[in-house]
C-alpha cells in the first residue's frame, strides 16, 4: 500500500513538472528562453533540442538572440522556429537569429490564459486519473486480502488529500502565470 502511495506522488509529481514547463514555454509577450525548451532541430541526423546546438540570450526584454555553435544549422534553426506553434518570425542575419517577441493585446492576453487554464485542466484530468488507478490498486489488494477495510479507508483518504494537495498546486501555478500574463 505504501508502494502505492508513493507511486502516486511520482506521478502526480511528474504531472505538475510538465505543466510547469508547457507554461514556461508559452509566449506571455516578453522574451524567456524556455519559450524555445520544445523546439527541436535535425543536427547530423538526429532531432536535438535546440538550446544543445546553439546559445540561448536575452539581450532586450523583448528579444530573443539565437547563436548556433555551428553556422550550417542557421537554416535548420529558423525551419524548426517557423514550424513551432510559437508564431514568431526569426530574423536570419549569416551567423545568429534573432526573435522579436511582439506586445500582447488585450485579447491576446485573455486568450493566452484561457488556453493556460485549459492545459492545467487538462493536468488535473491527468491527477484524477491517477488517483482512479490508485483508489482501484488499493481496492484490489483489498480483495486479495491483503489489506483491512480500515486500511482501505485510510488509504482511499490519504489518496484523496494527496490528489487535493496536488490540483491545489495547479490552481497556484495557473494565479500565477495569469498574473504574469495580465501584468505585462
Amino acid at each position: 500500500m505504501d508502494k502505492t502511495i508513493l507511486t502516486l506522488k511520482e506521478k502526480m509529481s511528474k504531472t505538475v513538472d510538465v505543466l510547469q514547463t508547457d507554461l514556461s514555454s508559452m509566449k506571455v509577450g516578453r522574451a524567456n528562453p524556455s519559450m524555445l525548451d520544445r523546439i527541436e532541430v535535425e543536427y547530423y541526423g538526429t532531432m536535438t533540442k535546440l538550446n544543445q546546438v546553439a546559445n540561448i540570450s536575452t539581450p532586450e526584454s523583448r528579444m530573443i538572440m539565437i547563436q548556433p555553435w555551428e553556422k550550417a544549422i542557421l537554416k535548420d534553426i529558423e525551419k524548426a522556429i517557423l514550424k513551432s506553434d510559437l508564431g514568431l518570425a526569426p530574423n536570419n542575419d549569416g551567423s545568429s537569429i534573432r526573435l522579436l517577441i511582439p506586445e500582447m493585446t488585450e485579447e491576446t492576453r485573455k486568450n493566452t490564459v484561457k488556453k493556460v487554464k485549459k492545459i492545467a485542466e487538462e493536468s488535473k484530468v491527468v491527477i484524477r486519473t491517477i488517483r482512479r488507478d490508485a483508489n482501484d490498486k488499493v481496492k484490489s489488494l483489498k480483495k486479495d486480502g491483503s489489506i483491512t477495510e480500515d486500511d482501505l479507508k485510510k488509504a482511499e483518504d490519504e489518496i484523496q488529500k494527496i490528489t487535493d494537495k496536488f490540483i491545489k498546486n495547479i490552481d497556484e501555478i495557473v494565479v500565477n502565470k495569469e498574473k504574469e500574463i495580465m501584468s505585462i
